[in-house]
């Protein structure tokens, strides 16, 4: 069975989606966030024959919905992130979801997606069965998901710059460099930005998401 692992962030004001901001407050932007997760959550939970795992960097407690949040990985799996950079929380929580489920894959997402589907994770857990690792690249340069037959080939993550242009290109080079049978994941669009949001609730038009997108929304034209 594959553990498949949502690497994420507290939904705390002024820690998430800081880019969001303007035009949406730092409340509104966690907000988003937690929507976003809760989405993802959602879908990891309804994929067949998966183990969810959570790998959190802060506190769910202090975070927007949290009360919402605790259900939703109730009884999952929850690792706290450890790392000085994004690249080494990433091989991290690698490494500690290869040393709690030994000899399984790993199928990791994060947060900003909130348009994936069950469906879409379940296919992309079945070309993990064929290959020795897969990569998901994202609309910006960057990458969604990241599948590995072996989870403590995630060291590879720790050379290659994150949140740049070249992430996802410079990911695929670690992985085949390491000689890892690597094969693609569709390119999906990932939030960053205010055009980003509107962009994936489009595609997603009745998940959590959408629906705070909307009233981000509504919001912003009683303002003005």
């Amino acid at each position: 069975m594959t553990v498949l692992l949502v690497v994420a962030k507290a939904p705390v004001p002024g820690m998430v989606k800081t880019r969001l901001c303007p035009p949406a407050t730092p409340v509104q932007a966690a907000q988003l966030a937690a929507a976003a997760l809760r989405d993802t959550l959602d879908a990891v939970r309804d994929t067949p024959g998966v183990t969810p795992v959570l790998a959190l960097a802060g506190r769910l407690t202090d975070a927007e919905d949290a009360a919402e949040l605790a259900a939703a990985v109730a009884g999952w799996p929850v690792l706290p992130q450890r790392g000085v950079d994004f690249a080494a929380r990433l091989a991290n929580a690698h490494v500690d979801v290869a040393d709690a489920f030994p000899g399984r894959r790993v199928l990791q997402i994060g947060m900003d997606t909130p348009q994936l589907t069950p469906a879409q994770l379940a296919a992309a857990v079945r070309r993990l069965a064929d290959a020795e690792a897969v990569l998901g690249r994202a609309a910006d340069g960057g990458w969604w998901a990241l599948g590995l037959r072996d989870p403590r080939q995630a060291v590879a993550l720790r050379g290659v710059p994150m949140s740049t242009p070249r992430t996802g290109r410079s990911t695929w080079s670690a992985l085949t460099g390491r000689g890892l049978r690597t094969m693609p994941l569709p390119v999906l669009r990932d939030v960053d930005d205010w055009s980003d949001a509107w962009a994936v609730a489009a595609t997603a038009p009745g998940g959590r998401f959408a629906r705070q997108v909307a009233a981000v929304r509504r919001a912003m034209v009683v303002r003005a």
